[in-house]
């Protein structure tokens, strides 16, 4: 295994336990879901707020009962599986980093669901009222950002391909 790839799961690998050591902390120490109204402030625009997701990105599809947060878990660990396979196949070091991010949220979010039955969100970024993103956690952040990733260097490196001359080779 390349030094990229190698990279790229050990980067899943921290946030996993990152995330996993913060999921800890809001559940343990802190007794977030134990206080009154759920919520400790930490700056003026993101405090740690209890929230349970039994839904997928956003909480879509409520998994209700047991059936569904089964089928959910066999599902995203389909997806794990197949960012490895991607990982194990991709070529570019940015999209092999960008899918050890997401590879490293979608396990800490698997292990929620399998242990807890729902995956604990506590980040909750704010503008006053406006709240640009549903409450989160850091495995959330990690897909998110590694998804971004992923498909602004596929849309700008197709938009640089095709701004080529014909003949030339295009680089990942």
């Amino acid at each position: 295994m390349n030094r990229p790839r190698r990279l790229g799961f050990l980067i899943a690998a921290v946030i996993f336990i990152a995330d996993q050591a913060l999921k800890w902390l809001v559940m343990g120490p802190l007794a977030l879901r134990d206080r009154f109204l759920q919520q400790i402030d930490i700056l003026p625009f993101f405090r740690l707020t209890w929230a349970e997701n039994r839904g997928i990105s956003l909480g879509l599809f409520t998994a209700e009962g047991e059936t569904g947060r089964w089928i959910l878990v066999a599902v995203t660990a389909l997806i794990a599986c197949g960012v490895v396979y991607w990982i194990l196949r991709e070529t570019a070091k940015a999209d092999i980093l960008a899918l050890g991010a997401v590879l490293g949220g979608a396990l800490g979010n698997i292990v929620d669901r399998v242990r807890l039955g729902y995956v604990a969100d506590y980040a909750d970024l704010h503008f006053g009222e406006f709240r640009p993103f549903m409450i989160f956690n850091l495995a959330d952040a990690a897909i998110s950002i590694g998804v971004l990733i992923v498909l602004a260097r596929s849309l700008l490196s197709r938009e640089k391909a095709d701004n080529q001359p014909a003949g030339s080779a295009s680089e990942s």
